[in-house]
Formats: structure tokens, sequence, C-alpha cells
């Protein structure tokens, strides 16, 4: 449960500097879709996620397709990094392209053609991915947990 808290966090600090930026542009790797969620997750700045990317060939989808674990690529580190804090490959894939059909099935079908090239579209996908895995997470809690983390908690603060 707390992965998944950290993945909404991620994805909700992500959705909210998309909006607030002047200098989102799906053309950058460090200022796209997956670039804005990379540098939330790992810290790295556009440009050095941008360098990175530009070590190899190819946009965010080509870069997710041809990575390897051990190569030490730099890209290659920071895809592991993104995928070790818990988003899978695809799930970065379908970001790029705003694809998800979980993701889009929770969004009007007035309003579901998504581009993933326009801001508030992504801003869009992101909060609505972040609700999703939220729903997920409520979902899948059951009372008995809550009081085993509550005793847990007051035993932590008696002793």
């Amino acid at each position: 449960m707390t992965r998944s808290i950290e993945l909404i966090d991620a994805l909700r600090n992500t959705a909210q500097k998309i909006a607030k930026s002047h200098t989102y542009q799906w053309g950058h790797m460090g200022l796209c879709n997956c670039g804005f969620l990379a540098q939330e997750v790992t810290a790295l700045t556009q440009d050095e996620i941008h360098r990175r990317a530009m070590e190899r060939h190819g946009d965010w989808t080509e870069q997710l397709r041809d990575y390897c674990p051990t190569s030490h690529l730099p890209m290659d580190d920071m895809i592991s990094e993104l995928l070790d804090f818990g988003f899978t490959r695809n799930e970065l894939k379908q970001l790029e392209r705003l694809s998800n059909p979980e993701v889009l099935a929770l969004i009007p079908i007035s309003e579901r053609n998504l581009k993933h090239n326009v801001k508030l579209d992504v801003v869009r996908y992101l909060n609505t991915w972040a609700f999703l895995l939220e729903e997920t997470v409520l979902h899948s809690i059951q009372i008995n947990d809550l009081r085993s983390v509550a005793r847990e908690t007051t035993v932590s603060q008696i002793g």
C-alpha cells in the first residue's frame, strides 16, 4: 500500500508541475510526459534526462523497448529507477501516448480523445491515473489491516 501511495503522489506532483510549466515540450526527452515523471521520481534535471536519452536513439517508447537493465547506460539506469519505484515499462509507454485503456475508461467518452502532446490532456491523464490507483488502494484495504496498523502504532508510541 505504501508503494501505491508513493506512485499516486508522484503522478499528482507530476501533473501539478506540468500544469504550472511554461516549458512543457513533448519533443524534448526531459520536458515530455515521461520526462516530467522522471524528474519527479529521480530528481534528475530536465537537461540531465535529455542528455542521457540522446546517448541512444529514439523517443521514450523506443528507449523503453530497447531497455536493458544490465547495460549500465545512463538512460537504462534512469529507467531502472522508474521501474524500481513501481512503474512498469508498459505504463511508461502508455503515459507517453496517453493510451492506458483503464485510465481512458474513467474519462467520459466525449472527452476521451486525448492528444499525447497537449499539456492539459497530459495533466488530465495523470490525475485520472492517480485516481485509478487511489481507488484500487481503497478497495484493497481491509478493516483488520487498519486495526493491525493502529495496534503497531500504539505499541511503538508506548515502547
